[in-house]
C-alpha cells in the first residue's frame, strides 16, 4: 500500500506561507533570470496564467489583477521541502523522496490508510503552512493517479477499493497516467486505447511487443500488481549538470572563464557530496535565439585520465574547453558544465600514472568543511575571479528573504 504526498503549488505556497499579504492573492513564481512562470497559486491559475509562459507576454494581466510576481528562492524551497520530509519521517516507517514537492510513503499494514493520509495532510499544513494532497493506492501508479483526483478538491483520495478504481480508470485519459508521455499517448490512442482502464485490459503480450517492459509494468500497476518498489536510497546519478542563463550577456573571454569556473566549483561540490567521481567533463555556451545578431552554439567534452572529484583538476579542464568553445564577437546568454561517467569514489578504475592522491581528497574535504561552516564561497578558487558579485549573475529582482536559512532574514514579530 502506497501513499503519494504532493504539495500544492509548492513554490507559490512557500511564498504565501511567510507573507500574510499574499494569502488569497494571485502569485506566480518565475524561473532563473525571471524568465518564465514555473509555479502559480490557485488564484493565478484561475486567472489563466499558464505554466512555462514568458512573463513579459502576460504583463498586462499582471498589472490588471495586481498579481504578485516572485523570483525563485531555491534556498527557501529546499529547506521547506526538508521540513515536510521531516514531518513524514516521524509518521511513517518508510518513504521515497520523489521530487522537491512529492514523496511516496509506505502505508503497508496501516489499519486505516485514509485516516492516516488525512492526518499527514493536517500535520504538514500545521507545521509548515504548505497545503498538500494525498493519494492512496495499492501501487505507486495508482497512488499517483489518486493524488491527481485528490487535487480536484477532495484533498485525500483512496483507490484501494476495486469499484472506486474502476470508475477513476475509465475517466482518466491515458496521457494522464504517470509514466506515459505525449508520444506514447499518441501511439496508444491510435491503437484505440484512450483511457487507463482500456490500457489495463489490453493483453500484456501486446503491450510488451509494442512498447516494451516499462509500459508493461505501468499496465500491471494499473491492475493493482506492484512492480515499482519504494526507493528509500536515491540511486547514484550518472551525470551532474550546473547551468545558468546570464542576467547580462557575456561578451569577453575572461568573464566566460569565470562563469564556467563557478559552475565547475558548484558541480564538484555536489559530486563530492554524493561520494562520486567524474570520468569526463562537458562544457557548452550559446547565444540567445530571441536576440537579434550573430548566433553561436558551441560545446565540447574531454575524458579524464582517471575519475576525479578534485575541483582544481576540473577547473584546468574547464578552462581548456572554454577557450576551445568560446568565439569572440558573440553575446553569450547561457553556459554550463556537465560531469559525466560518474562512479563511486572507491570503485573507479585506477591508473598507474594518474592516481588521485590521498592529499587531493583531504584538501577537497577541508575546502568543503570550511564552506559548509562559514557559508558557500568563504573559500574560493582563483579561477572564479576576485569579485564575489558578477555582472552576469541571474536576475532576481523580486526574490523573497531566506526566512529559514539566514539569521538576518528571520521574521520578527512585533
Amino acid at each position: 500500500m502506497f501513499g503519494l504526498v504532493d504539495m500544492n503549488s509548492f513554490y507559490a505556497s512557500c511564498e504565501q506561507a511567510f507573507s500574510p499579504r499574499l494569502r488569497k492573492r494571485p502569485v506566480v513564481v518565475l524561473s532563473n533570470n525571471d524568465g518564465c512562470i514555473v509555479a502559480r497559486s490557485p488564484e493565478a491559475k484561475a486567472l489563466g496564467f499558464p505554466m512555462a509562459a514568458p512573463i513579459f507576454e502576460w504583463k498586462q494581466l499582471v498589472e490588471q489583477h495586481n498579481v504578485e510576481v516572485c523570483s525563485s528562492n531555491y534556498a527557501l524551497y529546499g529547506d521547506m521541502s526538508a521540513r515536510v520530509v521531516s514531518i513524514l519521517r516521524e509518521a511513517v516507517p518508510r518513504l521515497e523522496i520523489y521530487s522537491i514537492d512529492e514523496c511516496f510513503v509506505d502505508l503497508t499494514g496501516i489499519r486505516d490508510p485514509l485516516a492516516l493520509a488525512s492526518e499527514l495532510r493536517r500535520r504538514i499544513e500545521r507545521g509548515t503552512g504548505i497545503p498538500c494532497c494525498v493519494g492512496v493506492g495499492p501501487t505507486k501508479v495508482l497512488a499517483k493517479l489518486a493524488n491527481k483526483v485528490a487535487k480536484r478538491g477532495a484533498g485525500v483520495v483512496d483507490l484501494t477499493d476495486a469499484t472506486d478504481r474502476e470508475v477513476v480508470l475509465a475517466q482518466t485519459v491515458v496521457t494522464d497516467v504517470w509514466g506515459i508521455g505525449a508520444r506514447w499517448g499518441d501511439r496508444l490512442q491510435k491503437m484505440g486505447i484512450a483511457d487507463a482502464r482500456a490500457l489495463r485490459d489490453v493483453p500484456p503480450a501486446c503491450i510488451r511487443k509494442s512498447f516494451g517492459v516499462v509500459m508493461e509494468r505501468i499496465q500491471c500497476e494499473l491492475a493493482g500488481l506492484t512492480c515499482l518498489e519504494l526507493e528509500e536510497v536515491e540511486p547514484d546519478r550518472k551525470q551532474i549538470f550546473c547551468t545558468r542563463s546570464f542576467g547580462r550577456a557575456i561578451e569577453s573571454r575572461e568573464e566566460m572563464r569565470e562563469a564556467c569556473a563557478a559552475f565547475v566549483v558548484r558541480a564538484a561540490e555536489k559530486l563530492r557530496g554524493r561520494g562520486l567521481c567524474t570520468g569526463a567533463l562537458y562544457l557548452f555556451m550559446h547565444t540567445s535565439a530571441f536576440r537579434a545578431g550573430p548566433q553561436h552554439h558551441g560545446a565540447a567534452s574531454l575524458p579524464m585520465p582517471v575519475p576525479t572529484s578534485d575541483t582544481r583538476t576540473l577547473l584546468r579542464v574547464a578552462r581548456l574547453l572554454a577557450d576551445r568553445v568560446y568565439r569572440p564577437g558573440f553575446r553569450f546568454a547561457k553556459a554550463g558544465v556537465g560531469l559525466l561517467d560518474l562512479t563511486r569514489a572507491d570503485r573507479g578504475q585506477a591508473d598507474f600514472f594518474h592516481a588521485q592522491s590521498a592529499k587531493s581528497v583531504t584538501t577537497m574535504a577541508v575546502v568543503d568543511r570550511i564552506n559548509e561552516r562559514f557559508g558557500r564561497g568563504a573559500l574560493r578558487f582563483g579561477a572564479q575571479g576576485a569579485s564575489t558579485v558578477h555582472r552576469w549573475r541571474m536576475r532576481q529582482t523580486n526574490k523573497s528573504p531566506a526566512y529559514t536559512t539566514n539569521w538576518s532574514d528571520i521574521i520578527v514579530a512585533r
